[in-house]
């Protein structure tokens, strides 16, 4: 068996696709009218209730049991770039966690969380930058000494 990828219900199908490409940079790969597939390897579907034979009435908003996640290495330019859309819902504003990463949710068109949050490499690498041993860096932003040691030899 072979995974292929999730899918979220959604209204508009134009609405998403607009929301997800310009938005989070999301290149359609393939599009079947009430159903399209992005290059993050998630896909929309139009019409889910119609689709899945389910009463239409069940197909339920902010169930907040789900996000998309992606990651942003520049996430200064995201959160401006996430200004500049008006009508976004936030789930709550950026806020750093207590691994350095900073974090933003907000709401899809049909009120999907999503989450980005700032590269685990750029944290490990600014970490480095100003001087922190790999141990350290491992220790601040709670992540394997394996996994900064790849952050350095990538720089």
């Amino acid at each position: 068996m072979k995974y292929q990828c999730s899918l979220l219900a959604v209204n508009d199908i134009e609405v998403s696709k607009k929301f997800y490409g310009e938005l989070f940079d999301q290149k359609v790969v393939l599009d079947l009218g009430k159903n399209v597939t992005f290059s993050g390897g998630f896909a929309i579907q139009e019409d889910f209730a119609w689709l899945t034979g389910l009463n239409p009435d069940t197909v339920v908003k902010k169930s907040h049991n789900m996000e998309l996640y992606f990651e942003a290495d520049d996430f200064d330019k995201f959160i401006e770039k996430l200004k500049s859309y008006k009508d976004v819902e936030y789930v709550h504003q950026p806020l750093k966690y207590e691994w350095k990463q900073r974090v933003v949710r907000i709401y899809d068109p049909d009120k999907h969380i999503i989450e980005v949050g700032e590269a685990m490499e750029v944290i490990a690498r600014r970490y480095l930058d100003e001087g922190y041993s790999v141990e350290e860096v491992s220790k601040i932003i709670q992540h394997p000494i394996e996994f900064v040691e790849e952050c350095k030899r990538s720089e």
